[in-house]
């Protein structure tokens, strides 16, 4: 079955959401309450910096990504792209669809004048790791973040 991909709309929020508390990570940090998530599309759908992507197969949604252009001055004044919150429906995990998306999110990112392409996913996400690993990602960084 064909995967096809557009940009995510406001009416596939509630989906997206739903992909995201699909583990256990998160579960303990995503909500039932989309009047956050619904003001968070709005703002990623307002700055062209950012892409939100669903993939639907048969209609339905199965997979989403957000990517987000950054503009730098290292690298020569790279750009680089950010890719965030990639999800694929739990049921459907281990059929490709997230090699797919992370090729249209590839495909976009050079689209958008990106010369590199960077993400960060959880030190306990294994199969994550070796997700990226087989895609030609290098975990070439080490990441920090900070709650505030």
């Amino acid at each position: 079955m064909a995967l096809s991909f557009r940009d995510a709309t406001r009416a596939d929020v509630a989906g997206i959401v739903a992909m995201l508390a699909d583990d256990a990570l998160g579960k303990a940090r995503e909500g039932a309450d989309l009047a956050p998530y619904l003001a968070a599309f709005d703002a990623i759908a307002a700055n062209p910096a950012h892409q939100l992507i669903v993939a639907e197969r048969d209609g339905a949604l199965v997979a989403s990504c957000q990517i987000t252009i950054l503009a730098g001055l290292s690298r020569q004044g790279a750009r680089r792209a950010l890719v965030e919150a990639v999800r694929v429906r739990g049921d459907l995990r281990g059929q490709r669809i997230g090699e797919a998306l992370m090729a249209e999110a590839e495909s976009r990112a050079r689209a958008a004048g990106a010369s590199v392409i960077q993400l960060t996913t959880d030190k306990s996400r294994q199969r994550a790791h070796a997700f990226y690993d087989r895609l030609g990602y290098s975990p070439s960084h080490l990441g920090y973040k900070k709650p505030l």
